[in-house]
């Protein structure tokens, strides 16, 4: 089974001069499922791992470079993540390779994409535009004060008696990659409906993953079983967006099962 560390996060490694899917380093979503009390077979989530790609390149049939960018959508459902360094390196492999059409680079990304996740992956053309969430609260303009920066501690969490229905955002999320240290921003949109949630234990709770090293899918299964082992949201929504490195950013997204209608809106935040 790969691991984290069999990858080549980390490692100095060559330009790939030449289309290679092998490039593509799967890690299997179950172990830290069971880290986190779940059972791959029975998750408490359905969801997806958008992905954008800002550097996609290749050659058409003339030899002529074209350029232009994609959204990459993974299952939740899919029994591997994919590491996003070697996503990198297999979409820079396509930059000398000829296609006769945009659409064709697409179906190729797709096909290659989905052997390595093990579920079928969708791939298209552009990218979403970008925007705000005008029903949300955010969390960050809270006075409060805040020591705690790792690990991630649920017991910050708590809810009260009234049922509500809101939506939270927060623009300080921080973790860190588990191979290479080095750190992940993002944005968190939560969306639930269930016992209003105290707003300063949950921003402090989200600063607790600034010491945290997990991959950004991870994190965001995480923060979902921890509000919902805490907090008993009859619905609950959560989704990260996270800024772009070489050349890609990842917005994981869970929900509880036959909630999908209120998926946040497929938007780019302004620092993607």
């Amino acid at each position: 089974m790969n691991t984290p560390q069999d990858s080549l996060l980390g490692r100095t490694v060559a330009y790939p001069a030449h289309y290679d899917p092998d490039l593509l380093f799967a890690i299997a979503r179950a172990g830290a499922r069971a880290e986190l009390g779940l059972d791959s077979a029975a998750l408490p989530f359905v969801g997806h791992d958008r992905w954008h790609a800002y550097e996609l390149g290749w050659l058409d049939l003339r030899g002529k470079p074209q350029v232009a960018t994609a959204t990459l959508t993974v299952p939740q459902d899919s029994p591997n993540l994919i590491e996003s360094k070697s996503l990198k390196l297999y979409l820079n492999s396509l930059n000398a390779t000829g296609f006769a059409s945009a659409e064709a680079v697409c179906a190729q990304i797709a096909q290659d994409l989905s052997a390595r996740a093990g579920a079928p992956v969708t791939v298209a053309p552009g990218l979403p535009g970008f925007g705000h969430h005008a029903d949300a609260l955010l969390l960050d303009t809270l006075e409060l004060d805040i020591d705690d920066y790792g690990p991630p501690n649920p017991g910050h969490l708590a809810a009260g008696s009234h049922v509500v229905s809101e939506t939270l955002v927060s623009h300080l999320l921080k973790s860190n990659c588990p191979v290479t240290g080095q750190p992940d921003w993002g944005s968190v949109v939560l969306r639930y409906e269930g016992p209003k949630i105290d707003h300063e234990g949950l921003l402090r709770y989200l600063v607790s993953f600034r010491e945290h090293a997990g991959f950004h899918e991870q994190c965001v299964e995480r923060i979902f079983v921890d509000l919902s082992a805490r907090c008993a949201p009859i619905r609950l929504s959560v989704e990260a967006r996270y800024t772009r490195r070489g050349g890609l950013d990842i917005n994981p997204w869970r929900v509880t099962p036959g909630w999908e209608d209120h998926a946040p809106a497929p938007l780019r935040e302004l620092r993607q």
